[in-house]
């Protein structure tokens, strides 16, 4: 009996998933431009082929567990399995991350007359694909975490970065401000020498 009814809830579960990849597919199919050749989005977005060619978009970065380019012969794909979890360390990926989009920022702007840009997307573009685009936009323009997580999100209202991705972040915008503020002593010593 117990048998059947683990059976039974993990067919449930599944067409649960299968609904929930159906309604991001149908309702979240749009990559929201964050700048200028940089896009956030879904699945879905990722998915939206028209959409995509539409925009330009060269390049695919998906940051997610169990999703395989849709479409390889007609994109750049980079593709890391990253679990949305608190306990997830993503700042591991965030480098990697960073020279895949400066890569494909870089090829775009060799095309220039095309214009183009790079898809950055998780399963729902919320939480995954969101902390590596704030954390781009904090390392490449210098911007604080709050400066970041506003711009992103008034692109993406959507967006919600688990609490272990926030936590990741705010040590980032840490390091990242330590980098930028000049050694009080080390300035005091060339002064005096």
């Amino acid at each position: 009996m117990d048998q059947a009814l683990d059976s039974y809830r993990g067919q449930i579960e599944a067409l649960m998933r299968a609904m929930s990849v159906a309604k991001i597919i149908r309702d979240d199919k749009d990559p929201c431009m964050i700048e200028e050749g940089l896009y956030l989005g879904s699945f879905g977005a990722a998915n939206n082929k028209d959409a995509l060619k539409s925009l330009n978009i060269t390049h695919i970065l998906t940051i997610a567990r169990d999703l395989n380019p849709s479409y390889p012969n007609e994109f750049v794909y980079k593709v890391l399995t990253v679990h949305d979890r608190v306990d997830v360390n993503i700042s591991h990926y965030v480098e990697e991350c960073f020279d895949f989009i400066e890569k494909a920022k870089g090829k775009i702007e060799e095309a220039k007359g095309q214009g183009g840009g790079v898809l950055v997307h998780c399963f729902a573009g919320k939480s995954r694909s969101a902390t590596i685009v704030i954390a781009y936009l904090m390392k490449k323009h210098g911007m604080s975490l709050s400066e970041a997580f506003q711009l992103v999100k008034s692109k993406r209202p959507v967006i919600s970065p688990n609490a272990g991705f926030m936590i990741q972040l705010q040590n980032y915008d840490k390091t990242l401000k330590d980098l930028r503020t000049p050694n009080v002593h080390e300035e005091t010593q060339s002064l005096l020498s």
